[in-house]
């Protein structure tokens, strides 16, 4: 458990040391080897789940299986990159007025704090604990949101904080559903809410509890995946607050509350698989596959009339997790596969467009897309950078975005062919919007009043390199965790 306490207790630590000091001059550098020793803590405990198995379990508050574990990393490396890429752009937001040395405080303790609350939610063995940890999530990213204390920031953050918080409080009753389901077959109530005793009795649950419990499950944390109707904070939140919080927020908290949906959906399909003459046991597949759907469809049209380059990518955002979505819902190795695949790749490409649009942004003077042109000639790294990245994340090959959303095309016409087209036709709307508007940001004419940055653009590309191996090659120990998930989310490989 050794990994674990490091992987958990360096951002809480870290996190009360920079609220402490964090007005010192060293405290950028702080976050970053905070950030820094909680990738390689998480490293070597995911090292250690894929060379013995799972750790914890059974009465145990904690519990890494090959699902979480890969995002455990994926969580801390993300946000290792992104404390390199802040502490230079935070210093020039400092330098131009925009922040003072008491807001960079509160960002340096929130930043740290968002990171622990997210692994407190991926390693949690204890669903109401994973509620709690969402909730703290939201509480960090309202501080982030409205760092800035404009008019217009202290609107998104109040909008994220009501909108997220009734989606929580949905959550919370659907675990409560949960528990009530529980206690009629765990004869200890202490662990009739551990997900390894849960996942052992699921054929024992009521069927009918469980299949509301996962409607408001799937709304509640469905709302801070981002899903549509309940998606209109994203946007908001993604534009007003600062862009490091925009890349932590699109390539993580998305996967954690995605990740807790897969993980009720588990349970449920255990409970109705066992009782078919009750409900249709593919319930809660159908459920995610119409909203996932939705999502993608509705976000794909929406960027098409979006003005602020952070808008922009916010409802690309959207588009992809209501892939994700899809593709868990539909279920099967294949999709499964995919899903696996796309939240890692989405992660690594979105962290690293946020990243680049944040210099954009600073060449710019301003997120307005009117304002940001010419930059293959300002400033070529970045240009190039966003570029690459939109291409990524529009899903050319060979990079791996386009390898998950070919292996969910090639699921989707083995198990529900006239479902193709509806996905062929969104991933062309998206592609269209996006190019739409980067094309004339990256080769326009030349504008007046935008100016070379100092861009720390290493953190693009080693992410951008990272996605481009997956979409080549699968390292065959991610490839071997990526099955042993694809095996649990099935239910085969559960204890």
């Amino acid at each position: 458990m050794t990994a674990l306490q490091f992987t958990l207790g360096i951002p809480l630590l870290a996190a009360v040391l920079l609220a402490l000091t964090g007005q010192r001059p060293w405290a950028a550098t702080l976050n970053l080897w905070a950030a820094g020793a909680g990738f390689i803590s998480s490293a070597w405990l995911a090292w250690g789940v894929l060379e013995r198995g799972p750790l914890g379990g059974g009465a145990s508050q904690f519990y890494i299986d090959s699902f979480n574990v890969y995002l455990i990393a994926l969580t801390a490396f993300v946000g290792a990159t992104t404390a390199l890429f802040s502490r230079p752009y935070m210093a020039q937001e400092e330098h131009s007025g925009r922040l003072s040395a008491k807001r960079l405080r509160l960002y340096h303790a929130s930043y740290q704090g968002f990171l622990f609350t997210l692994q407190l939610a991926l390693s949690t063995n204890n669903l109401g604990v994973l509620w709690v940890a969402m909730e703290g999530a939201t509480l960090a990213t309202v501080l982030l949101v409205s760092l800035y204390r404009t008019p217009e920031a202290i609107e998104a953050a109040w909008k994220y904080f009501i909108i997220c918080g009734v989606g929580i409080a949905l959550a919370l009753f659907g675990t409560v559903l949960v528990y009530f389901a529980a206690a009629q077959v765990i004869p200890d109530p202490e662990q009739a809410l551990l997900w390894s005793e849960l996942a052992r009795h699921r054929a024992e649950l009521e069927p009918v509890v469980m299949a509301i419990a996962f409607v408001f499950l799937l709304v509640g944390y469905g709302t801070k995946v981002g899903l549509v109707p309940m998606h209109t904070w994203l946007p908001d939140a993604h534009s007003e607050g600062p862009t490091p919080m925009s890349a932590v927020l699109s390539g993580l908290l998305l996967n954690v509350a995605l990740y807790a949906v897969v993980r009720m959906k588990i349970l449920t399909d255990g409970a109705l698989a066992a009782h078919p003459g009750v409900h249709d046991p593919h319930l809660p597949g159908y459920l995610m596959m119409g909203f996932g759907l939705l999502s993608f469809l509705v976000a794909g049209l929406f960027l098409h009339r979006q003005r602020d380059i952070k808008r922009l990518f916010s409802y690309s955002s959207i588009e992809h997790m209501g892939l994700m979505t899809f593709a868990f819902g539909l279920g099967g190795p294949l999709a499964t596969f995919a899903g696996l695949l796309h939240m890692t790749v989405h992660s690594l490409t979105k962290s690293a467009i946020f990243i680049t649009v944040g210099h954009a942004s600073h060449i710019a003077g301003s997120q307005g897309m009117e304002q940001i042109r010419g930059l293959i000639r300002t400033q070529p790294v970045v240009g190039w950078g966003l570029l690459i990245g939109t291409a990524t994340i529009a899903g050319f090959p060979p990079f791996g975005v386009f390898v998950s959303e070919f292996l969910l095309l090639s699921a989707t016409m083995a198990a529900q062919p006239w479902l193709t087209l509806p996905l062929l036709a969104g991933l062309a709307v998206a592609f269209a919007g996006l190019f739409r508007h980067v094309q004339p940001m990256v080769y326009g004419d030349l504008p007046e009043g935008q100016q070379a940055v100092q861009a720390n653009m290493w953190p693009v590309a080693i992410q951008l390199a990272l996605v481009l191996w997956l979409g080549l090659a699968i390292p065959a120990f991610l490839a071997q965790w990526f099955d042993q998930a694809t095996l649990l989310i099935s239910g085969e490989g559960l204890l």
